[in-house]
């Protein structure tokens, strides 16, 4: 091949986010969580730390070095003593020059300490705009600062390990090699259409279908595992639901730890959708109790039933009730047969106080099976233990992450974009292939922010608390 259609020759390319850091001006919050408490600290960032540092401490303390200092009003009097500590542009958590005061923590004082630095000439900061600035100050990417979030508001100990591993580039960095391996095909693909007088007919190269197909298996593996990674990030979606009668709601109380439900034994007593937040071993769950699927004459009751197939089809796991004493029925098949095909699905037989049926998992024709008494509480540890299993609780691999809801949608648009590429490249349709390369390399990006927008930023930095 000629020496410029080989891809090893070609540069390595990545694009950067589309908007562009703002040095101009300083901001200034409080980092530490509103109340009184026994240290609270207010973080500066930006071109006018030295100016608020002599303002508020005389000068500026040496690099990296805590320092105990007075911090003064404008007229003098103190307002506080405390440490400072001062980290020079780039080396700092935004790549500016950082101040951190770190004093009492009662209110006022902190108000106080922050109305100055103001008044020196910084402003106040926005939710995550010091995340925000290390993000376009290429101190972490994109996937990097919503890890920071994600080990702050972490419930669990396994959630925490997982965010702190996304904060280190874990997540980051399988992102990386499949874009890598995506930029290297597409340069292959690039060349054999930019030099078709060549001898070899590249795109008739096993080759080529070999390298997209092992881009596939790895973006599958990826996948997989930011699914694992968001259900302990963001929570996941119980739907229980079944006929009536079926002990949905008296589920749904057990979970909860109280009468979030009214329980009767005449059907279709829920009417609604019934919503409860509950932490198991610290790892949320959205557990949501619906209307007992069956045909009704009742347009409330039609109602109730329209919304809880609606929640059926977010869910992210179905808990389908049945009676254990009564076996699956041919309504408990028409339901399984309405149920979307890719639903996670866990059947659970309630009512063994009925049965006799001793309480536990197992593997059942529709999949795992949990039997319990949502009356008695009987067989309750085994379905927690369930749910923590499909939260990924137990798997204590290394190289576990946290993801959110727009990893998985930039994942899954890069498997179709790949997939339509390797269906070209059999048909041996180049220009073809090339685009739907290019449109997978650039979904991939917005993962960690090599391609993004603005309004994309604001939204993810906004969900941040002041001062972070």
């Amino acid at each position: 091949m000629h020496e410029s259609a080989d891809p090893a020759a070609a540069p390595e390319t990545r694009v950067t986010a589309t908007a562009t850091p703002d040095t101009t001006d300083t901001i200034a919050a409080i980092a530490t969580a509103p109340g009184r408490g026994g240290v609270g600290i207010v973080r500066i960032s930006g071109p006018a730390v030295p100016g608020i540092a002599e303002g508020l401490i005389a000068r500026l303390p040496p690099p990296r070095q805590a320092v105990c200092r007075h911090f003064r009003a404008a007229d003098g009097t103190p307002i506080d003593a405390g440490l400072a500590l001062y980290f020079p542009a780039p080396h700092s958590y935004t790549g500016e020059a950082v101040l951190e005061l770190q004093g009492h923590g009662g209110p006022v004082v902190l108000d106080l300490l922050l109305a100055r630095a103001c008044a020196l000439g910084a402003r106040p900061a926005r939710p995550g705009e010091f995340t925000e600035r290390a993000f376009l100050n290429g101190r972490m990417d994109l996937a990097q600062a919503e890890a920071v979030a994600d080990l702050i508001d972490a419930a669990s100990a396994q959630a925490a390990r997982a965010a702190l591993a996304s904060l280190d580039g874990v997540f980051s960095q399988r992102v990386h090699a499949l874009a890598d391996g995506l930029l290297e095909l597409r340069l292959w693909v690039e060349a054999a259409i930019d030099f078709p007088e060549e001898d070899i007919d590249f795109l008739a190269d096993g080759a080529l279908l070999a390298r997209a197909d092992a881009l596939a298996s790895g973006l599958d593996a990826l996948l997989a595992a930011a699914v694992q990674g968001r259900l302990l990030s963001e929570g996941m979606r119980v739907v229980i639901a079944g006929r009536p009668n079926a002990g949905k709601s008296s589920l749904l109380n057990r979970l909860a730890g109280y009468e979030a439900a009214i329980v009767t034994d005449i059907p279709g007593t829920t009417r609604d959708v019934l919503r409860e937040r509950i932490a198991l071993d610290g790892l949320p769950l959205h557990v949501i109790d619906t209307a007992g699927l069956r045909d009704s004459d009742d347009p409330v009751e039609q109602e109730g039933i329209r919304r809880a197939w609606q929640e059926i089809g977010r869910a992210d796991r179905l808990l389908l009730l049945v009676e254990d004493a009564e076996g699956l029925t041919a309504a408990d098949a028409a339901l399984r047969a309405r149920l979307p095909a890719t639903l996670a699905l866990t059947l659970v037989r309630n009512k063994i106080d009925l049965s006799g049926a001793a309480p536990g998992e197992a593997q059942g024709e529709w999949g795992p099976e949990v039997r319990l008494s949502a009356r008695t509480g009987a067989g309750l540890d085994a379905l927690a233990a369930h749910l923590k299993h499909c939260m990924g609780f137990a798997d204590k691999q290394e190289g576990a992450f946290t993801a959110r809801r727009r990893h998985l949608d930039a994942l899954e648009r890069t498997r179709v974009h790949l997939q339509d590429a390797r269906l070209r490249l059999a048909g041996r349709q180049g220009e073809l292939a090339a685009e739907d390369l290019r449109r997978a390399h650039a979904a991939l990006g917005e993962i960690t922010g090599e391609v993004s927008a603005d309004d994309l930023l604001g939204a993810i930095f906004g969900q941040f608390c002041i001062g972070k």
